[in-house]
């Protein structure tokens, strides 16, 4: 079996989907779409800075957008047949849902613009952030977590955990971390996957309220605790997961339980990619960033 992964926010680069648009059925898409949400997902994708891309209630459907239309053209490259699975890091399980049928990609892209809509605005309710933690020993990080008033949002595995709370809270952990751990800032509007996001968990609810969920065509792992996920519940995970934390760690213990063969990253790849190779040591990867890298998807698949 060979996993599909799906990135989260801040894996976005200013002018990344470039390379995609030369196929006109991405771009048909991307268009119906930046009509359907009211943002110019092409210029994002294409012409926007780095500043304009990093704002939540851009970044997010951006990101969805870009992991389904390489998401699809992978799909239709594989070979039939092809044993899948899919997962997503944090936004990136909107991306894995649609792909893996569960909810439709109109679908995805919608759900997707009102929760970076609705996360911006509750970020913007109390001044916090998030911020990287490497080496972490999880027990230590715990308690000294719990010290600081802040949390654990992201458990990325490979000795990285991101924490968030308030700026000056993390300010001072930062000032003074554990030993052996070192902390780095991330550019981002909130402390998002911590229960400062709860307002946005309600915005979200009501609107997935009116989607009925689909079986899926192939397993879809969730990042609530790395299982798999089914449909009936794939829905209501999305949906409160804005204000839970991440454990993908969890979902790369899973993938190495079920001994897959490889993880193909969609578009804008690299962050999983760089965990799966120091988490699932000896697993082949692939970053799909351009449409050549399609190619070298095939051959992993094929080969086995």
């Amino acid at each position: 079996m060979f996993v599909i992964a799906a990135p989260g926010q801040g894996s976005q680069k200013p002018g990344f989907l470039e390379p995609w648009l030369e196929s006109s059925s991405h771009r048909e898409n991307l268009t119906r779409w930046s009509d359907l949400i009211e943002s110019d997902l092409i210029a994002h994708g294409t012409t926007s800075d780095q500043e304009t891309i990093t704002d939540t209630a851009v970044a997010q459907p951006l990101i969805v957008a870009a992991g389904i239309i390489t998401g699809r053209a992978l799909l239709e490259a594989l070979p039939e047949g092809a044993s899948l699975a899919f997962a997503g890091h944090s936004v990136g399980e909107f991306t894995a849902a649609a792909l893996s049928g569960v909810i439709t990609d109109d679908e995805a892209v919608s759900l997707v613009a009102l929760r970076g809509r609705a996360m911006a605005q509750a970020a913007a309710e109390v001044p916090t952030g998030m911020s990287a933690v490497l080496g972490a020993d999880l027990e230590v990080l715990t308690t000294a977590l719990a010290e600081a008033n802040l949390s654990a949002a992201n458990f990325n595995g490979a000795g990285q955990v991101v924490i968030a709370g308030e700026r000056t809270a993390l300010s001072r952990f930062q000032e003074n971390p554990p030993d052996g751990m070192r902390v780095i800032p991330l550019q981002v509007a909130g402390a998002f996957h911590t229960a400062y996001m709860q307002s946005a968990v309600s915005a979200l609810a009501e609107a997935a309220s009116g989607i009925t969920s689909r079986e899926e065509t192939h397993p879809l792992y969730t990042n609530r605790d790395g299982s798999r996920v089914d449909h009936d519940l794939a829905l209501s995970y999305l949906v409160d997961q804005v204000a839970r934390p991440v454990r993908w760690d969890l979902c790369m213990e899973s993938f190495a339980k079920d001994g897959i063969q490889g993880m193909m990253e969609l578009a804008p790849a690299g962050a999983l990619v760089g965990l799966a190779k120091r988490a699932l040591k000896g697993v082949p990867t692939v970053a799909l960033n351009t449409p050549d890298d399609v190619a070298a998807a095939v051959e992993l698949v094929s080969a086995a």
